[in-house]
């Protein structure tokens, strides 16, 4: 007779322990350590151990991301949640430890937004969290038992495919758009960012979490070592064969940008305050030879149309730098109803009519979701108490030669969409030759999210091979060449200061921007095989359990072959 896998408590003869029976008469009267009683509270207590367990071990992968930066620490982060996970004693207590620690994960990840959400915070990370409870089974299904060389091999490709899904579902702008995403943290390792070119921030999640898998398989499971072994070699061949093999873009000339960073501006009369101090930082750059300046988000409160002399004065500061400047206007529109965030160009002559609209915005920050249902976010954080509207297209803005300067195409982001990597591929397709993303983190002043927006610039700038300029009203502003290595000292939060870059172009296009997102669909047509190839295998064994020997329980005490 087999005993279930993973049952807790008191042991019968079937499994080699003395029965019940065994006990003393005064242990169960006085519920001693062999009473069913006793057992139960265990049993809790095992399972509120392997609930926490969870939650911490989601949260860790937040660590590679900056502010902490350890970008090293991505490679391991996942595998004590997957030791976990593999050891839990039903499929359905794998589901739950996968939703528990996608919830740690989404926590950590997000911890900056409690001062504006509040109690909301958790409710999102839980609904979020929701996400990984299917890859909390997947990963029980592929490595626990103690798996053959051959389940061991498939999983290195499946677990990976299952978490690139995950990430594909949180990009959706509804559910909070693509933050986090586990290549992220490589931003500034030089041969993730050359896999970035060829498969987007997607190649790069798939490499980490298949070093993770290996790394869990390595240190669970002595049979399947010289494997793992093996697959880690492959892996770190395969991306030194990228790194060399796929050059860098060919740089051909540069350009002179300008970003303006004025600072921390609250209270009344903020935006006036902010503008002024915009003002005198550009006046700085006269005399220097400045193809483009740059202002932040939301650099500008007023519509310019509405309020001409704020247009005359950006006309004057064009003039007397000899560069158009790119503001964000962040205002009610004269010409149609409700407010939006724009980029808008000024020369010499005034606003040139390039303007681009915001199109995706941040849920809750800028619009609320199924507001008449949700509205109540408002009252417990600083969820917009009005929706943002939205632009219909993308733009590239074309600033024509002039004199001495160059002409330029360049491709404007404002803050929240630098997150997302198809919006700046849609750019460089369409013939940008700069990407501008005009950013506002100052509500996350003091906190991880400056330092953590501003990376991904890093991972735009080599997915596409265009180079990347990520101005702020208040840090981190920082610029990227085309290979996405930055270019100059960054802008800190604690700075208000215009810096000028020598930002070097490129020429050509990048396998990503020729191919797109073919990670995504090859991490889906992997799981659609692996189910199909479980799903036959069950057919044939109905009933059985995956072959192999099991995983040891919490307990220590290794359960018997399956039969």
């Amino acid at each position: 007779m087999r005993v279930p896998f993973g049952r807790r408590g008191t042991r019968g003869a079937a499994d080699g322990g003395p029965g019940p029976e065994a006990g003393s008469g005064d242990d169960v009267g006085r519920g001693g350590a062999g009473t069913p009683d006793a057992a139960g509270r265990a049993a809790r207590r095992a399972r509120a151990a392997r609930a926490a367990g969870a939650v911490g071990a989601g949260a860790l992968p937040a660590l590679a991301f900056p502010a902490p930066g350890l970008w090293w620490f991505a490679y391991v982060a996942l595998v004590p949640w997957m030791l976990l996970l593999r050891t839990a004693p039903t499929a359905r207590r794998a589901a739950l430890e996968g939703w528990l620690g996608g919830l740690g994960f989404m926590l950590a990840m997000h911890h900056w937004l409690l001062p504006s959400l509040h109690v909301f915070l958790f409710v999102l990370a839980a609904l979020l969290g929701l996400l990984w409870l299917p890859w909390g089974w997947l990963v029980r299904v592929m490595l626990g038992y103690e798996p053959s060389a051959v389940r061991a091999a498939a999983a290195l490709v499946v677990v990976p495919a299952g978490w690139l899904v995950i990430e594909l579902a949180r990009s959706w702008e509804g559910l909070g758009g693509p933050w986090g995403l586990l290549g992220a943290s490589q931003w500034q390792v030089e041969p993730a960012l050359r896999l970035a070119s060829v498969g987007g921030v997607w190649l790069v999640s798939l490499l980490v979490v298949a070093v993770n898998t290996a790394a869990a398989l390595l240190v669970s499971t002595a049979a399947v070592r010289l494997t793992m072994v093996v697959a880690l070699v492959v892996c770190a061949l395969t991306t030194g064969l990228l790194w060399w093999g796929v050059g860098p873009p060919s740089e051909r000339g540069t350009v002179r940008v300008a970003v303006v960073q004025p600072g921390l501006f609250d209270g009344s009369g903020g935006a006036e305050r902010r503008f002024a101090r915009g003002e005198e930082l550009t006046r700085t750059l006269v005399g220097r030879d400045v193809d483009l300046v740059v202002w932040g988000e939301s650099s500008v409160g007023a519509d310019l149309t509405t309020r001409p002399e704020l247009a005359a004065r950006l006309t004057a500061l064009s003039r007397a730098v000899d560069a158009p400047i790119l503001v964000n206007v962040d205002a009610r529109r004269a010409d149609r109803p409700g407010i939006f965030k724009s980029s808008v160009l000024i020369d010499a002559e005034g606003p040139t009519g390039d303007r681009y609209d915001k199109m995706r915005l941040v849920p809750f920050g800028e619009y609320v979701p199924a507001r008449a249902v949700l509205g109540w976010a408002t009252s417990v954080g600083k969820a917009a108490g009005e929706d943002r509207r939205r632009g219909t297209e993308a733009v590239v803005m074309n600033l024509p030669a002039e004199g001495g300067r160059p002409g330029l195409r360049i491709g404007p982001l404002v803050c929240f969409e630098s997150a997302f990597p198809d919006m700046s591929r849609r750019l460089a397709r369409s013939g940008a030759e700069l990407l501008v993303t005009q950013s506002a983190t100052s509500t996350f002043q003091h906190s991880w999210a400056p330092a953590q927006h501003a990376s991904l610039a890093a991972l735009r700038a080599a997915e596409t091979g265009r180079p990347v300029v990520h101005a702020t009203l208040t840090g981190v502003s920082a610029v990227y060449g085309p290979d996405g290595a930055r270019v100059g000292a960054p802008l800190g939060t604690d700075r208000s200061a215009a810096a000028v870059h020598e930002v070097p172009l490129a020429r050509g296009s990048t396998v990503y921007v020729r191919f797109g997102d073919w990670p995504l669909y090859g991490a889906l047509a992997v799981l659609a095989v692996a189910g199909a190839v479980e799903g036959a295998g069950s057919l044939r064994r109905p009933g059985s359990e995956p072959r192999g020997r099991r995983a040891r329980t919490a307990r220590g005490s290794a359960t018997r072959r399956a039969r």
